[in-house]
């Protein structure tokens, strides 16, 4: 089971298999058997740094594990260095490839680490999370944040292949589990009506973590989405910026409140509230608010939004990378399955649009 991504020279698959696969597929991608650098965080390292380290020796991988604080704040110039050191005083090669084992902090540092070390070594995605199975671990963007924003210092880089096991979500924390859903939820609402029409149908289901089997479903249709938009505009200069459908609010809120008070997940879901606010005002008789609203409020935020202030939200906005010159963009829908990118949202809807995403 696995999801192409078309890239031409640089197209990959998306597999979903269990970790104690891995060499197999490496060898099926032609990587080396030799060093390999694992990057992984203390959470992950837990559960599967011993089990898929043996797997890897067994195979005739050397193993490197460098093993990183978890949380929003790795993502940082300082532990991006302190890759760069392991790495470098290690004494690897340019076919000396990186996994990078965790969720989406992972992901984006270890992407980013092995995109600028000797100008580029191998990347293999190990997404252990819903958000990074779902979207960051698809597409290539690696990155880490700056004080004047998320994601500001990044890199394109395509891995070479991803493995995704399914079996690692069962030992998120209840509320990575579901705030990682919020992806597959905007990939349904930008792309994919039948993947909404089953997450409507199996949402209970789902966000408790009772059908693994729906839950794989779900996941595997949301990355076919993401890597039909990727595999026909990897740079984002058009058709892929309608997957940041709810990050424009969603980053500004991570910001704003301090990364790591709001997951990822759940900034983003307030961000499609407001998104959808938007949209409807445009398109009232082509976007099923009630419905589309449902599903987003199903989705759990732990803190309570309302307390942030507008004008420092939309400060943070203004200073978003995805703006053109001083025009902030924002992702919205003509249709439910169908979105686009608008530059024409005034400041008055925006701050009416917030009011809609945090109200109770």
């Amino acid at each position: 089971m696995a999801v192409h991504v078309d890239l031409g020279e640089r197209s990959y698959d998306v597999h979903f298999r269990s970790l104690d696969t891995l060499p197999a597929l490496l060898e099926d991608t032609d990587l080396r058997t030799g060093r390999c650098l694992l990057v992984t965080d203390e959470n992950v390292a837990a559960h599967y740094r011993t089990p898929l380290t043996t797997t890897l020796e067994q195979a005739g991988w050397t193993v490197k594990p460098v093993v990183l604080p978890a949380g929003e704040a790795t993502k940082s110039a300082e532990h991006l260095h302190t890759l760069y050191d392991e790495a470098l005083s290690w004494g690897i090669d340019r076919q000396t490839p990186v996994f990078a084992l965790g969720g989406g902090v992972v992901g984006d540092l270890a992407g980013f680490a092995a995109a600028t070390l000797l100008r580029g070594v191998p990347l293999v995605q190990l997404p252990t999370s819903t958000l990074a199975q779902v979207d960051a671990s698809v597409g290539g963007k690696t990155a880490i944040n700056h004080e004047t924003g998320k994601n500001l210092i990044g890199a394109f880089y395509q891995p070479r292949l991803v493995c995704a096991d399914p079996a690692t979500l069962d030992t998120l924390p209840i509320d990575e589990y579901t705030g990682g859903l919020a992806e597959a939820v905007k990939h349904a609402i930008i792309g994919d009506v039948d993947l909404f029409e089953f997450l409507e149908e199996h949402r209970t289901s789902v966000l408790a973590r009772k059908d693994r089997d729906a839950i794989a479903s779900a996941i595997e249709q949301a990355v076919q989405v993401k890597a039909d938009v990727v595999s026909a505009d990897e740079r984002e200069e058009g058709r892929r910026a309608i997957l940041n459908f709810g990050h424009t609010f969603g980053h500004a809120i991570e910001k704003v409140a301090g990364y790591g008070t709001f997951s990822h997940g759940e900034a983003v879901a307030i961000g499609m509230r407001a998104g959808l606010y938007l949209s409807h005002r445009r398109h009232p008789d082509t976007i099923p608010r009630d419905r589309i609203d449902s599903l987003l409020r199903a989705l759990p935020v732990e803190e309570d939004p309302s307390s942030l202030s507008f004008d420092s939200i939309y400060a943070a906005m203004d200073s978003d990378k995805k703006n053109q010159g001083d025009t902030i963009r924002f992702v919205l829908l003509d249709r439910l399955g169908h979105a686009y990118v608008s530059s024409d949202v005034s400041e008055s809807e925006a701050r009416q649009a917030w009011r809609f995403a945090i109200a109770a």
